[in-house]
């Protein structure tokens, strides 16, 4: 058991961004690293011109790695916004804009699984109106999915870095899982476990693991504090993984932490080159 028994990929989204995107698939790669996942990166648009796309797709294809996870258009993130699906007007709507031409990207590189972030709440407006306009479009997207076999993955944030967020709690997460299941009736609505994001709201990591591994679709790294690699915090996230790998998690485990000062390609010092490339 430990970090080498695992399936990781790396966030180009967090990781690699000193360099332009479509530099950072090949970088991932000479790092000994064969899977990656995205943010949408595109955060002015959710369909931005097929030459775009063609262009992030052929990198990824010619560095010869795999897209294992990409997320639904979620506003400026990084930034002040914490996704679209569940603010009123414009963002909702480039939020379904999104589904289709997201989809259509990622199975076109054999991904089918998709991050669909919440979003803020919206001060004015009705929690229970953003509520349901939310559990609303996530039908609609895991609905999309479903029709590739894919998932759609609910996260929760952190409590101090996304105070305006009403997901930040895996209860809370799981509890928009059951309730898009229930409408859908597919199943295919799962957790997405950021550890670090948990460990910032205090919670029981051990508890949250043996309670929802079952319901899990993905699980994302740091280490807290700081959200940096692994090693240069106090989680133990070498026994957190043990722990879920016993609990039947055998998915993908997002790198999604700050490199700190130093040059992405050297913030993997703690996982030897030989347990990089996806097993």
């Amino acid at each position: 058991m430990g970090f080498a028994d695992q399936r990781f990929n790396v966030n180009l989204s967090i990781l690699f961004t000193e360099l332009p995107l479509l530099e950072r698939p090949a970088a991932a790669a000479a790092a000994g690293f064969t899977a990656v996942e995205l943010w949408w990166p595109w955060i002015e648009t959710p369909a931005p011109e097929q030459s775009e796309l063609d262009a992030l797709k052929k990198a990824i294809e010619d560095a010869g790695v795999q897209l294992t996870g990409l997320n639904f258009y979620a506003g400026q993130l990084p930034g002040p916004d914490r996704g679209a699906l569940s603010v009123p007007g414009e963002e909702s709507e480039k939020f379904r804009a999104n589904i289709d031409v997201a989809i259509a990207f990622a199975q076109s590189l054999g991904c089918t699984t998709f991050n669909a972030l919440y979003g803020n709440r919206v001060d004015g407006v009705d929690p229970a109106e953003q509520d349901a306009l939310a559990l609303e479009n996530l039908v609609l997207a895991a609905q999309a999915v479903g029709r590739v076999g894919g998932t759609v993955l609910i996260e929760a944030l952190n409590q101090p870095e996304s105070p305006k967020c009403p997901i930040v709690s895996a209860p809370k997460a799981i509890e928009i899982v059951d309730k898009v299941n229930e409408a859908t009736g597919l199943g295919n609505a799962k957790f997405l476990m950021d550890l670090y994001h948990l460990s910032m709201n205090g919670e029981d990591l051990p508890s949250v693991i043996e309670q929802y591994a079952a319901k899990t679709g993905h699980v994302q790294i740091a280490d807290n504090p700081g959200r940096g690699a692994p090693g240069t915090g106090s989680l133990p996230l070498e026994d957190l993984l043990d722990q879920l790998t016993k609990a039947g998690y055998d998915g993908w485990v997002g790198l999604e932490y700050k490199p700190g000062d130093k040059p992405s390609a050297e913030a993997f010092e703690w996982l030897p080159r030989e347990a990089r490339a996806a097993r």
